[in-house]
């Protein structure tokens, strides 16, 4: 049996223990001020948050790629910030993966026994063939769950880089893996109920590496997702706003230029700024792996 006691996230909040006698508003500004503990608590991990984002982007820029792994809201976590790379970034469902304890269906009920499995994950990273090149980041607020240290186990075996992301010290998990990220956010709201400040503080981190990632990546310029996809009309108005905003042209040249380079948002953008024909942004993008900022350099000195 998985020993719990002494783990931050299961201690009683005193705080909070007489939630129950009262009204709706105190009961909010209550879960208000223990969430506010979150963003100090993430603070203090930024540091080794940044260091997990250098480590991926090499092996990612290499070829490999993303792995959450985890159980229950933990695993969630890791789908949900997995499933937004494509229509943000562009990035192929095959780059960036998430295993959760229990298969898909366990997106939506909890499926009996999954997180303790240890054999479950050696089976989850086999089947996607699971290589040195490769990042597995394993989220679990206790930092104990068999399924989710079973798969840092897997990745340190087969040379993957391996990250954990708890809210405990000293964990299990944070032995395990390489680099440990474990923001302390306290005991819950509601003890033990970890979808709370736990899993907020594992959201956070989620996004902050996979979006630095793709910063470092060159998925971003300026500050703008130019790999969006524009899939449907508010992400193509979204895409015509962004060619506009970061070009000076005007709407409709904005979306004249988006039509012409095939939707492409990078391709419209170099198109326009660097007074090219669409056959020179796409090589010159080709050349700069998609770094729009060097791509329209890259034309500019060749227009020299």
């Amino acid at each position: 049996m998985i020993e719990i006691d002494g783990l931050t996230t299961e201690n009683v909040n005193e705080a909070t223990k007489h939630i129950d006698q009262m009204d709706s508003l105190g009961i909010v500004t209550l879960i208000n001020q223990e969430d506010k503990k979150v963003a100090d608590a993430v603070e203090k991990e930024l540091p080794v948050v940044a260091k997990a984002v250098d480590a991926i982007a090499e092996r990612f820029g290499a070829g490999g790629r993303i792995i959450y792994c985890g159980a229950g809201t933990s695993g969630r976590m890791g789908t949900l910030d997995s499933v937004e790379l494509l229509p943000t970034y562009s990035v192929t469902p095959d780059r960036v993966l998430s295993l959760l304890a229990g298969g898909e269906s366990a997106m939506y009920r909890a499926v009996e026994g999954a997180e303790d499995s240890r054999e479950l994950a050696f089976d989850d990273l086999a089947k996607v063939n699971l290589t040195e090149k490769d990042c597995v980041i394993g989220i679990a607020a206790s930092g104990r769950t068999p399924y989710t240290l079973a798969a840092l186990e897997y990745a340190n075996e087969h040379g993957a880089l391996s990250i954990s992301i708890t809210c405990n010290r000293d964990s299990e998990m944070a032995a395990v893996a390489q680099i440990s990220i474990a923001p302390v956010v306290g005991p819950e709201v509601i003890s033990g109920s970890t979808r709370m400040k736990a899993g907020t503080a594992q959201k956070m981190i989620a996004n902050m590496i996979s979006t630095a990632v793709m910063v470092r990546l060159g998925k971003v310029y300026q500050n703008y997702m130019v790999h969006v996809q524009p899939t449907n009309e508010k992400l193509v108005v979204r895409a015509c706003r962004m060619i506009s905003q970061i070009t000076g042209a005007d709407m409709n040249t904005a979306e004249n230029t988006l039509r012409e380079a095939s939707m492409k948002v990078p391709e419209a953008i170099v198109m326009l700024q660097a007074k090219c024909s669409l056959s020179e942004a796409a090589s010159a993008l080709e050349k700069t792996d998609g770094r729009v900022r060097e791509a329209v350099e890259t034309v500019k000195v060749g227009k020299l």
